[in-house]
């Protein structure tokens, strides 16, 4: 079918301009900020540029464009590598689809899963933590099983239990700077090494454990808690964002997660059982 006009234009055509429109305002976003942003800016204009020579059949300009960005291209991936990377790492997430609620052009997919998860002792460890202010990081890993992540710390294969969390993350412990990593309700592994956001609109303020918490939730569907060691306070991060929260507020978010339904009071019960146990 073809609309008859100034110049022939196919139903397809259109199409064809949307999603290359959609495909660079993606870009855009995407190295938004960063100074790659005016390398792309640069090579949009000469692609343009060079259609437009090309249209106005000035051959030999045309020829010397074209083969500047054919050349050209093999050096854009240098350059862009990192912004790839970071691209291709938010296509292969649930994350990237979660945003878009699930719909990816015309289709829907459902990304919905349940991962069961011991959160009381997560819970009560926290909060005496937070009391002792004692810094920790905890990243509960869902469909990603950030198995390199792994591999970085040590392998422990353990079950989740107040105690064991809390002596992971003393101070004289070997394996207290790096991450604690728990998936499919175990701790596989301490002390592993994050990769650290690299988001410029953080707070400067922010250490490298809310910032390493803030880019692992950046790459993979996991979940990160942050316990301050100068303030003592409690953080969640999920999908690049940093949320300040009580013990009792992070028990609520961890069980929306996870889809745990218990009715224990996280305020009341991990304080009940702080004392029981100072006391003894």
């Amino acid at each position: 079918m073809l609309l008859t006009g100034f110049i022939d234009i196919r139903i397809l055509d259109i199409l064809d301009i949307l999603l290359v429109a959609v495909l660079l305002f993606e870009l855009y976003r995407l190295l938004r900020g960063t100074v790659a942003i005016n390398i792309f800016l640069g090579i949009v204009a000469i692609f343009l540029i060079w259609k437009v020579v090309d249209a106005l059949q000035m051959e030999l300009l045309s020829q010397f464009l074209g083969a500047f960005i054919s050349v050209g291209f093999i050096a854009l991936i240098v350059i862009f590598q990192p912004e790839i990377r970071q691209f291709l790492l938010a296509l292969g997430t649930p994350n990237f689809l979660k945003k878009r609620k699930g719909k990816f052009l015309f289709w829907t997919i459902n990304m919905k899963y349940e991962i069961e998860l011991d959160i009381d002792p997560i819970i009560l460890a926290c909060q005496r933590m937070a009391d002792a202010k004692e810094g920790a990081l905890i990243v509960i890993a869902k469909q990603n099983e950030l198995r390199q992540i792994r591999e970085s710390g040590e392998t422990l294969n353990a079950q989740i239990s107040a105690p064991l969390i809390e002596n992971l993350f003393y101070k004289n412990s070997p394996l207290h700077d790096g991450a604690m990593i728990i998936f499919n309700n175990e701790i596989k592994a301490a002390g592993c090494i994050l990769p650290v956001s690299n988001n410029p609109d953080l707070p400067p303020r922010l250490g490298l454990r809310h910032r390493a918490a803030i880019g692992i939730t950046e790459q993979s569907d996991s979940i990160a808690i942050v316990v301050s060691e100068q303030s003592g306070k409690i953080s969640f991060c999920k999908e690049g964002e940093r949320t300040t929260v009580q013990p009792a507020k992070l028990k609520v978010m961890l069980e929306e997660e996870f889809g745990n339904t218990q009715t224990i009071e996280p305020e009341e019960e991990v304080k009940e059982e702080v004392k029981e146990e100072t006391s003894e």
